[in-house]
């Protein structure tokens, strides 16, 4: 099991790394856009990405 867990954060981190290695001014633009929107927009938008998670977790368990 910590296994699993160890190897999903160090996939968790490669995915993260991507955009900033591939495309530095996409990136900063984004952090730009994410710390002009209201909370409750980022909010949303992570509930949305968690719930994907556990969704294809599921799915491939």
């Amino acid at each position: 099991m910590w296994q699993d867990l160890w190897a999903a954060l160090a996939l968790m981190l490669v995915i993260e790394g991507i955009l900033p290695f591939a495309n530095p001014a996409g990136f900063r633009r984004m952090l730009r856009m994410a710390g002009e929107m209201d909370d409750r927009s980022l909010r949303n938008g992570g509930l949305v990405t968690m719930l994907a998670g556990l969704l294809l977790l599921y799915l491939v368990r």
